[in-house]
């Protein structure tokens, strides 16, 4: 069950409370260690699914942690931007609201033994969000290039969105019409 993809996952987890840490506190260079931390975690979630897939080291585990860290860093590198006032809350809360939709719809299928397959989309949003949460933090250091950062934050909400209503309308009515017996 430990196997190197969810050992993988649970380090970025570990991580997410130090690039916090580092994001937050008046520390020389901070924006710099922060993106390093942050790249590093997002690495790693291409890493363990990489990994897991080209090994058939898949594992139950594996499928619950993975998407609960994607969203636990990109959740808590996005609040800690706000925290900065380097991101809107309200662009924030949009985000953070649509992974915890998704997720609820997620855990409603699995309830009932079904399984959501990601969209292209889905892949794009993680994307988008990277690059923005990557610009943010190290906005005030790319000068004239600073106008980049915001319009990556808006690419990547219209992307989140986008995915998050995809994903409802490919998903929801198969999901919401199945009768719960208990």
């Amino acid at each position: 069950m430990l196997n190197l993809p969810n050992l993988l996952t649970i380090f970025r987890i570990l991580l997410v409370p130090i690039l916090v840490v580092v994001l937050l506190t008046e520390l020389a260079g901070k924006e710099f260690i922060g993106l390093g931390l942050f790249l590093l975690a997002a690495l790693t979630d291409f890493l363990d699914g990489f990994i897991a897939r080209r090994r058939k080291q898949v594992t139950r585990l594996g499928k619950l942690l993975d998407p609960a860290a994607d969203k636990i860093l990109t959740s808590a590198a996005f609040i800690s931007l706000v925290g900065l006032e380097l991101a809107p809350a309200w662009m924030v809360v949009v985000v953070v609201a649509r992974e915890f939709a998704v997720s609820a719809l997620r855990s409603l299928a699995a309830s009932q033994n079904l399984v959501l397959a990601a969209a292209a989309s889905g892949k794009i949003k993680t994307v988008t969000q990277i690059v923005a949460i990557s610009l943010l933090i190290v906005s005030d250091q790319l000068g004239s290039f600073q106008l980049l950062a915001p319009i990556a934050l808006w690419i990547a909400v219209i992307a989140t969105i986008y995915s998050g209503v995809e994903y409802f309308f490919k998903h929801g009515r198969l999901v919401l019409s199945e009768e719960v017996t208990s």
